[in-house]
């Protein structure tokens, strides 16, 4: 069952993060803040007007960074068949590398939300998968 929380709450601590160009290529991509609470390997929730979304968090020589955001957990481990929906989402809201955004910490280590500096967004938060059914489906990856 997903909970409904605005960005304003007291439970939800804003980080600064930027719009960053992926590698060689042209497409945006989300550099994540040093004080995220994420890991390199980790896949999280990304909410992007209101699409809950997956990502996984890379890294390069200047930190950890989100390349794209997909429907699955799949997807995000295997970038290449997916639609990325956060350059949709960068279009959408005129956001070019550089530009500043805000992470949104809704469930630290699962998810997150990305929205515009100064816009208040209310988010449907998804609550975690059982541990147990995540260690099933972690052992038929292997």
């Amino acid at each position: 069952m997903s909970e409904r929380i605005p960005s304003d709450h007291a439970s939800v601590t804003g980080l600064r993060a930027t719009i960053a160009r992926s590698g060689g290529t042209r497409r945006p991509c989300l550099r994540l803040p040093d004080d995220a609470s994420v890991d390199e390997g980790d896949i999280v929730r990304l909410l992007l007007d209101g699409a809950t979304t997956h990502a996984r968090v890379v890294s390069d020589s200047t930190g950890l960074l989100v390349r794209g955001a997909y429907d699955n957990e799949r997807l995000a481990r295997e970038p290449r068949e997916g639609e990325n929906r956060l350059v949709a989402w960068c279009a959408d809201h005129d956001r070019d590398p550089g530009d500043a955004v805000e992470l949104d910490e809704l469930d630290p280590g699962f998810c997150y939300g990305l929205r515009e500096p100064g816009e208040r967004v209310v988010y449907d938060v998804p609550a975690r998968p059982d541990q147990s059914l995540r260690d099933i489906a972690s052992s038929l990856r292997e």
